[in-house]
């Protein structure tokens, strides 16, 4: 007899979360943030890909063709997208001056502060300037004038993050930072950040290796 796979506590968790999306105010989250909507869908772009959150079941799928054929979101991307859209405040908006996560305003301070969290990618990115530099360009990134190569990106519309590189020398090794803007904990929590970073690392990563 085959078993059925023992599903991970991560697809516990997500699960879980869907099936509260729905009890939430969603013509809140459609006013907040002017999202494209219809009867059966909430439409929102998250590091430059739409997705979908079906309005019934919380199901969050991804398409690049109009929703033809469609992925189901995985974690990272569907804990992002529930905690904007059901957690954010009521009237979030910007500062327009950026920090690392750490120093966002109430957000405590970790020893830390990301470096392990980012090491693998910087390692992975590095002595690949260009192909770093042309999938920043792929998501839309407009080139800031901060470390070896650094880009203004949007993880959603309303919420740009600023990733930092440089590469390794004889003296140091390759380092890459993300600063967020001072008013992040008003769109996602502490945790959330991390969710997103990850995915935007992992979709620069999918983009490189493409080339």
């Amino acid at each position: 007899m085959n078993k059925k796979p023992v599903e991970s506590n991560y697809e516990i968790t997500k699960k879980r979360v869907q099936k509260k999306f729905v009890e939430y105010d969603q013509e809140n989250m459609i006013r907040k943030f002017d999202l494209e909507y219809d009867d059966d869908y909430l439409y929102i772009f998250f590091i430059k890909r739409k997705y979908r959150v079906d309005r019934k079941n919380g199901k969050v799928e991804w398409s690049e063709d109009g929703f033809v054929y469609r992925t189901e979101a995985g974690y990272d991307e569907a804990m992002s997208i529930y905690d904007v859209l059901c957690c954010s405040k009521e009237n979030c908006c910007l500062s327009g001056e950026f920090a690392p996560i750490d120093s966002v305003k109430r957000t405590f301070v970790s020893a830390d502060s990301g470096g392990g969290f980012f090491g693998k990618s910087a390692r992975m990115f590095d002595q690949k300037k260009e192909k770093f530099e042309k999938a920043c360009e792929h998501l839309g990134g407009i080139r800031e004038g901060i470390g070896d190569l650094s880009f203004r990106l949007d993880t959603f519309e309303f919420l740009p993050v600023i990733v930092e590189f440089w590469e390794s020398d004889e003296e140091f090794e390759a380092k890459l930072q993300i600063l967020w803007d001072k008013n992040t904990m008003d769109y996602i929590d502490y945790e959330t950040s991390f969710f997103v970073a990850s995915h935007l690392l992992r979709r620069i990563s999918e983009l490189m290796e493409e080339m």
